[in-house]
């Protein structure tokens, strides 16, 4: 008789336990919510998560702060957001660093694939390699020929390892066969201001880093990452016009919440994402930086966690093959 007083005891705090928890899922957003960008302010990264977080505000009824914890190749901010409360007030927006990190580095604070819910893709960005305004190559093809010639005499600026501009610069190296001098930064915001300030020679960074930069002359572009030219940088080849083939790099970034929040509050959050990607502010805005949103079909956390498995597998392979590790 106890245990069955002790059973229904237990079923009572449960299911107490569950209402409270549907219904502040129910009530959810009541406070700012803040999306942790594990780069520095003025990157890539950074700019595509403002214009979505000020849509999602929107939406949510509740203002969506961003704030910047930079390091580590994104592992620090990453880490902060895996041991966060699971209550849907701490997100994480990453890129293709999630993807990398664990063939990067052999001991993590947290693992990608378990530690987070996915909430939704939310962008694939196309890179440039670009250079000092005054930098001697001419064109793409002098680039790879000033490049061969004179390898580590040239100075490459990243983010760090794991960071999309490492991973361009190591394909970029690994095609050309030969090594450059890598200038690693805590984010390629202040690597950009030492391009313009023309104390490195070349960076390769996403569109919404180097577009508006490009257009003004303040920089010099070579070639574009994708398979074909885009739109808003049209003058500009790809890595197969000037001869490298198979170079084909987009910068996917990706929303999650810690693991184990409430299913409820990561549909509410899988809405607001995808009402902010089908605002027509957001999508011009993207538009300007040489990108675009993902449809809403992309915009969830299944095609989320099927892009991260995908790309995990894909990336074991080839910093395997590179070499390369952080630690």
């Amino acid at each position: 008789m106890k245990t069955v007083v002790k059973m229904l005891a237990a079923s009572l705090v449960a299911g107490s336990a569950f209402s409270v928890a549907a219904v502040m899922a129910q009530d959810y957003p009541t406070q700012p919510v803040t999306i942790v960008v594990p780069f520095s302010a003025g990157g890539p990264t950074d700019t595509v998560t403002r214009l979505v977080a000020a849509a999602m505000s929107e939406d949510l009824g509740q203002q969506v702060v961003v704030q910047n914890v930079g390091g580590a190749g994104g592992t620090l901010g990453a880490g902060q957001v895996a041991a966060a409360a699971n209550d849907g007030y701490t997100l994480l927006l990453h890129h293709i660093g999630m993807s990398t990190a664990p063939a990067l580095y052999a001991s993590l604070p947290y693992d990608p694939m378990t530690d987070f819910a996915p909430i939704g893709l939310v962008t694939e960005v196309p890179m440039t390699m670009v250079a000092r305004k005054d930098f001697e190559p001419a064109t793409l093809e002098d680039l790879i020929a000033y490049v061969k010639e004179n390898g580590e005499n040239v100075t490459y600026a990243n983010a760090g390892i794991g960071a999309a501009s490492q991973l361009c610069g190591l394909l970029f190296q690994d095609a050309l066969e030969t090594k450059l001098t890598e200038v690693p930064y805590q984010g390629t915001g202040p690597a950009m201001t030492d391009l313009l300030g023309g104390q490195i020679d070349m960076m390769c960074d996403q569109t919404t880093n180097t577009t508006s930069q490009i257009q003004a002359g303040e920089i010099k572009a070579y070639a574009v990452t994708t398979p074909e030219r885009i739109a808003v940088l049209p003058d500009v080849p790809t890595m197969a016009e000037g001869g490298v083939e198979n170079f084909n790099l987009s910068i996917w970034h990706g929303l999650y919440a810690p693991a184990g929040t409430d299913p409820a509050i990561v549909e509410r959050l899988t809405q607001a994402l995808q009402a902010a990607l089908a605002d027509e502010t957001v999508g011009n805005s993207f538009a300007e930086l040489g990108t675009y949103p993902v449809p809403a079909s992309e915009a969830t956390p299944e095609a989320l966690a099927e892009k991260l498995e995908g790309q995990t597998a894909l990336w074991a392979e080839v910093i395997a093959a590179a070499g390369v590790s952080a630690q």
